[in-house]
């Protein structure tokens, strides 16, 4: 992805020279149980409590000046131009497409752990939109979860990953995450998993709309960057990621949907472009 030199977001709000403590953790999840939390909570993008149990994690955090690596600065800068690029896609789609103005997200930047309205941000809750600020939550030593253990890399699937969390953001503005949500408190949970995953696969489709956008109007995707946000998709599936935590998979724990689904639905909003084409409320055909 061509993204050094070139303009960034003014949305970024940067916590990480402050917030470098580690949040406190219900049932004292950590280490090896915090990995397996990342595995299952990936891109949860609504509320990423609901793995750790109904203690959450208390969102505590030290006020231990961080000192920034040129990593970080790196990291930090990509991610700024990652989100520029959404904003830009997103005000011409919903110009074009919807008749209506865009009001872009403010993506927070973090290390280890800052706090959210939607819970405690920390390494073990992954990134995550939280719709009652609107703000996306990214520590970006997620990259390297994803890279390490995953088997997700390259840079384009890191900005998969940023575009994701946009897609909740969009859903938020459009009334369906509301709607979603608000019909999931009156559920099972069962059906609440099941409506879980039309809102992740919804999300994976607006992504892969920024892609087209970002492949056709800005010309900055470059050779392969395409299949790096496929392949990214597939490692985050719900049957991959339990299969890799140890565990046999079950359709009606998954939150997110299988492998195959997330990569389909990303290349539905890829070829087709179209916020019509990404209605994973209206079929039965995920």
């Amino acid at each position: 992805m061509d993204w050094r030199g070139r303009r960034g977001s003014s949305n970024i709000e940067d916590r990480r020279r402050t917030g470098g403590g580690r949040a406190a953790r219900a049932g004292g999840i950590g280490g090896a149980g915090a990995i397996v939390v990342v595995l299952l909570a990936l891109f949860l993008g609504v509320d990423p409590s609901q793995l750790l149990g109904p203690g959450g994690l208390d969102g505590t955090t030290s006020s231990t000046p961080v000192e920034l690596t040129e990593a970080d600065r790196a990291e930090g800068e990509f991610v700024s131009v990652v989100l520029a690029d959404t904003e830009e896609i997103w005000t011409r789609v919903f110009r074009d497409q919807l008749g209506e103005t865009y009001r872009p997200a403010t993506l927070v930047l973090f290390k280890a752990a800052t706090r959210s309205p939607c819970g405690g941000a920390s390494e073990a809750t992954g990134p995550f939109y939280c719709p009652a600020d609107r703000k996306v939550y990214l520590d970006t030593a997620f990259f390297t979860t994803m890279h390490r253990q995953l088997g997700a890399s390259g840079d384009f699937a890191a900005a998969y990953v940023v575009a994701h969390e946009i897609g909740h953001h969009i859903q938020n503005e459009l009334g369906i995450l509301g709607e979603a949500n608000q019909i999931r408190q009156r559920v099972s949970q069962a059906e609440s998993n099941a409506i879980s995953v039309r809102i992740e696969l919804q999300a994976d489709c607006l992504s892969g709309i920024w892609a087209r956008e970002a492949s056709e109007t800005l010309g900055v995707v470059e050779r392969g960057d395409l299949e790096e946000a496929v392949n990214a998709a597939r490692q985050i599936g719900d049957d991959t990621l339990q299969r890799n935590a140890g565990q046999r998979p079950m359709p009606h724990t998954f939150t997110h949907g299988t492998s195959e689904q997330r990569s389909r639905w990303f290349m539905v909003g890829l070829q087709s472009g179209q916020l019509s084409d990404c209605d994973t409320f209206q079929t039965d055909d995920l």
